[in-house]
């Protein structure tokens, strides 16, 4: 705040200038070797059989991966879900209270369960597994308790290692969320290697991202259908009406059988004038750029972006296998 002097420890906020505690600082340094130091202990100590378990089993489910977990567990499960599912594992979350409450009817025997819960004493979860059991589905426990009544009951169980929460009171979700969050993470990335998942994969998932545009957009589903176009004997000053009036800096040059013959841009018009006096008798073919480049319309858009910064082009026009002209693309389409 401008001519309010504020010291190093005090912030201005809605009620006025506030004091923040000595240490702040060194309690968020402190917080982050806490979990990085968890995140270590756990990758050295982790136990190879049950994450061997959980892929197999993973891998081996024909239906879906539903994750499930109480309060801060279920926010985690739900972002673990979204993982799996966009990088090919079908999956979805449920909540644990409303599926003993009918949502267990979303669940078929070829589905397989993760549950969250840190003590592995989660009533909510609990109550679930009677019922899981009776479906045939299998399950996979993410808990810090091996030995808790959840882990007794899974097929595989996934221990977080933790000594405590890094929340001073050991209370609130905090190292155990991490953790929970890097197991789902490295489940997910052990499946993307097994199945082979490419980015173009992923893509499919993601359409309406960059990632998206970038690896499934072709140039036909970007490109103008309305293509200023003359033909070889259009002259002069026609040649500059059509340029003007179809606003792409550019007009294509067809020949007499209706076929693509060249193209002639501002810059073409320019490099004529200046070469040429005698401006009132020239036509299109004088000044045109004869067997332009072009572009098929089933070529990525990223190959078509890549050739036109190679060319330092702006506009390619788009043609069929007869080379007629099909429509036209900008560099910034």
């Amino acid at each position: 705040m401008q001519g309010i002097k504020v010291a190093d420890n005090q912030v201005v906020g809605s009620a006025g200038l506030v004091s923040l505690q000595p240490g702040l600082i060194d309690s968020v340094r402190s917080t982050l070797s806490e979990q990085a130091d968890a995140l270590h202990r756990l990758s050295s100590h982790l136990d190879s059989v049950q994450y061997q378990k959980a892929l197999k089993l993973i891998v081996e489910c024909k239906g879906h991966v539903i994750l499930s977990g109480m309060g801060k567990s279920g926010h985690v499960g739900r972002k673990i879900s979204a993982t799996l599912a966009s990088t090919g594992t079908p999956s979805f979350f449920i909540h644990p209270a409303e599926a003993f409450h009918g949502d267990l009817g979303m669940i078929t025997p070829y589905d397989l369960l993760i549950l969250i819960s840190a003590s592995g004493e989660t009533d909510e979860i609990l109550k679930l597994i009677p019922s899981l059991r009776q479906f045939g589905n299998r399950i996979i426990a993410i808990t810090n308790h091996s030995e808790s009544t959840l882990a007794k009951h899974a097929d595989s169980t996934l221990e977080l290692m933790m000594e405590s929460e890094s929340c001073p009171n050991n209370l609130a979700p905090t190292t155990s969320t991490t953790l929970t969050m890097a197991i789902g993470d490295a489940l997910a990335v052990a499946l993307i290697h097994q199945r082979k998942f490419l980015p173009t994969d992923f893509a499919r998932y993601h359409p309406g991202g960059s990632l998206g545009r970038r690896l499934l957009t072709r140039v036909s589903d970007v490109m103008q259908a309305n293509v200023p176009t003359i033909t070889e004997d259009t002259q002069f000053r026609q040649v500059i009406s059509a340029i003007t009036c179809g606003c792409q800096g550019m007009v294509a040059v067809n020949d007499a059988q209706n076929q693509l013959a060249g193209i002639i841009t501002d810059g073409d018009l320019r490099r004529y004038m200046e070469k040429n006096a005698q401006l009132d008798s020239a036509c299109a073919r004088d000044m045109m750029t004869r067997s332009p480049l072009t572009l098929p319309a089933d070529m990525m858009i990223t190959d078509a972006e890549m050739l036109m910064q190679k060319h330092r082009v702006s506009v390619l026009l788009v043609t069929d296998k007869e080379k007629n002209v099909a429509g036209l693309v900008r560099i910034f389409d």
